[in-house]
Order: structure tokens, then sequence, then C-alpha cells
């Protein structure tokens, strides 16, 4: 699958989601929204974009993932933004 490494490569270069939307002609909801889900579908107009608003190559943005990574990532990123953790027991 892939995974979009907006959030990681924004961070290298001290790029703050406000600055990235500004830089790439974005509302602040989308990047938000990468940076929340990496697996996030988004079209290749945004991610040229983001791409060229950090600076680096699409390719730096992108990579491929095994779906089970994927899969066991994108449960811990829901579990984290639907109310942290729960205890059980």
């Amino acid at each position: 699958m892939l995974r979009l490494r907006v959030k990681e490569v924004a961070r290298e270069k001290g790029m703050s989601m406000h600055r990235l939307s500004l830089q790439a002609q974005l509302s602040y909801h989308v990047i938000r929204e990468i940076f929340i889900d990496p697996y996030k579908p988004v079209s290749s107009d945004t991610i040229n974009r983001v791409a060229e608003a950090l600076g680096v190559p699409v390719t730096a943005i992108i990579e491929d993932v095994p779906r089970e990574q994927a899969e066991e990532e994108r449960r811990r990123l829901r579990s984290r933004t639907s109310g942290g953790e729960s205890s059980s027991g």
C-alpha cells in the first residue's frame, strides 16, 4: 500500500502544517488529514503540490509498505484519534 511520508518530511524541513498548506495552496484540513492518516487517498495533484512545497521529489514523500503493516498502523492511528487507548478489565 502507498503511504505518504508528508508528516516526516515536513518535520525534517521544519515546516508546520499551516505553512505547508499555504505553500502547497491546499486547505489546512487536507494537510491535517494527511498528517493524521498517511494512507489517506489523495489525488496526484495534491501529492505534486505537497512535494513541490516541501522542495522534494514526489518519490521522497511516497513509500510502498506491506498491506499487513499498513493495516496495523491504521488500527493504531484510529485508536489514537477515537479517544485514545481503552483499558480492559
